[in-house]
């Protein structure tokens, strides 16, 4: 029996036409919700991501900033744009394309930006409030996967989630998130000893390493929920994730596709952050 596939795309659509009402709501009100992007330098996967998030803003009708600095500019310089964003109220959310210079250290920026309009959910404060679970603004992949999971009927409280990859961009926050949820989570990296053995014991299986197609059938519990969060380009120019997908299907009940399963969704819960906070702003919330 072959897994269903988990539709990113289609769920990301979902998403998106609710805050599309909500943006014509809010505009009904004099707000309109703004979203700065800050890249520093000419990395060709950064330019694409900053494409995407500038193409969504207007799809949905936000107020867009692109601020494209030369590789070379200061941290001092950096520092001080995040300072005039944090003050502009035309702006909601802000979000310094990562990775940064070798020379800017990357901590320093994140610090810098404001609470409250930290729609990547990177700030020490953001990620102090999920860890203890108080209300904040949530990481944009780890909310998308949660999102993806309960949006196809699946049921998370009660079940054993495996997380294979432990990051400060997925690995850590989707274990908190799934807790949350109230799942039992185990957390697998790159010393885990037995990690197909783990991972075969998991209801959900979440993988997020980095390792094209590193996880095949035998990581896999039949019937179990797979969610690829791996983006990685191969040698052919092919995209594949961290799961060996072919393989994978032929055991799990469920999916997610690369691309068409978690990179929608990221974009779509940077978006629904960056709403979110524009309505705290203003009160509206």
């Amino acid at each position: 029996m072959t897994a269903s596939v988990i539709s990113g795309k289609l769920i990301s659509e979902e998403i998106r036409t609710s805050i599309s009402e909500e943006v014509q709501e809010l505009a009904s009100k004099g707000v309109r919700p703004g979203l700065a992007v800050v890249l520093v330098g000419d990395d060709a996967a950064s330019q694409v991501y900053v494409r995407n998030k500038e193409k969504a803003c207007q799809t949905l009708g936000f107020y867009s900033e692109v601020h494209r600095l030369q590789g070379s500019t200061s941290q001092a310089d950096l520092l001080s744009l995040v300072d005039k964003l944090n003050q502009d109220r035309n702006i909601h959310g802000i979000l310094v394309q990562l990775p940064l210079p070798k020379h800017i250290d990357e901590k320093s920026v994140i610090n810098a930006i404001a609470v409250e309009k930290d729609v990547d959910g990177f700030h020490p404060v953001n990620v102090g409030n999920l860890v203890i679970g108080d209300d904040s603004l949530l990481p944009c992949t780890p909310a998308g996967v949660i999102e993806m999971i309960k949006r196809s009927g699946l049921t998370i409280a009660g079940k054993h989630a495996v997380v294979i990859g432990r990051s400060n961009i997925v690995g850590k926050p989707v274990s908190l998130l799934l807790q949350r949820e109230h799942a039992t989570v185990t957390m697998c990296h790159s010393r885990t000893s037995n990690m197909a053995e783990v991972a075969r014991q998991a209801d959900i299986l979440i993988v997020a390493i980095g390792r094209a197609n590193m996880i095949d059938d035998t990581y896999v519990k039949p019937g179990a929920v797979v969610i690829d969060v791996g983006m990685n380009r191969l040698d052919n120019g092919k995209l594949a994730g961290d799961v060996d997908y072919d393989l994978a299907k032929e055991v799990a009940g469920y999916i997610t596709p690369v691309p068409g399963g978690v990179g929608p969704m990221t974009i779509t819960m940077l978006m629904q952050n960056t709403l979110l906070a524009a309505k705290r702003l203003n009160g509206l919330h």
